[in-house]
């Protein structure tokens, strides 16, 4: 007997952080499955291109720094006026500063954790209020980090933010699960993007092919949110077969 999944054809899913790595292979692998996506990142030259492939009648592009909290708002609001509603969200944006307690500024931290953290509430908080005024649940998929189960030497603050999204999805979860809304968190540990360059890794090393690959995340949120309503996953994380966890 084939396994349940749901079709997500024509379903809404915003999506951050969507204009290179795991947002962008989110994006590619929703889109193949049927979805309709709405994008948003700083370089809105990225998000066009997705836009020029898949056709913008299916692609809504929303310029936008996450560190602003309207931009949440403005996304959930350009996924509701071009599709006219929201089934999911997918929160991906994340920088990381590697280092010790102490070699980060503290510009630096702070962007960081408006970035990781801040932004995670914004996103969710402006999904949720859509998803109630339509009143058919919905999906909130976090991606955060295995830092964010055990945080790892030289990346404390890193890791400070991943454990906030992970504690705050979980609370979330019991908070919203009443009202049909899934709240997912997927963790993943190194994953090939320019995201793991400056983390003692540099561009050519063979190392990063043996890492997770952005597509790879991608499939997990399709999985996710394929998941029939009556179920959901809360916490997955993920591990190269390269990489002790």
């Amino acid at each position: 007997m084939p396994a349940e999944t749901r079709d997500l054809t024509s379903t809404v899913v915003a999506i951050t952080g969507a204009s290179s790595g795991i947002g962008a292979a989110a994006a590619r692998l929703l889109l193949e499955a049927g979805a309709r996506v709405a994008v948003q990142a700083r370089r809105e030259d990225r998000l066009k291109e997705l836009a020029d492939e898949f056709g913008t009648e299916r692609v809504v592009v929303v310029p936008g720094d996450v560190q602003e909290p309207e931009a949440a708002g403005d996304l959930v609001g350009a996924a509701v006026q071009a599709f006219g509603r929201l089934d999911s969200i997918v929160v991906n944006a994340g920088i990381g500063a590697y280092g010790g307690i102490l070699d980060a500024s503290d510009g630096e931290l702070i962007t960081m954790m408006r970035t990781n953290v801040d932004s995670t509430v914004w996103g969710v908080r402006a999904a949720i209020r859509q998803f109630r005024a339509q009143g058919a649940g919905g999906d909130i998929v976090v991606i955060s980090s295995v830092a964010g189960l055990r945080g790892g030497g030289n990346e404390a603050v890193y890791a400070a933010t991943k454990f906030a999204q992970v504690g705050l999805a979980g609370s979330l979860d019991r908070e919203v699960r009443p009202e049909g809304i899934r709240v997912s968190t997927i963790c993943p540990a190194g994953v090939h993007t320019g995201f793991a360059i400056g983390t003692g890794r540099t561009e050519g090393d063979p190392a990063l092919d043996a890492l997770l690959q952005p597509q790879d995340i991608g499939a997990a949120v399709v999985t996710v949110l394929r998941q029939p309503r009556r179920m959901r996953t809360t916490l997955w994380a993920m591990w190269s077969m390269a990489e002790g966890s």
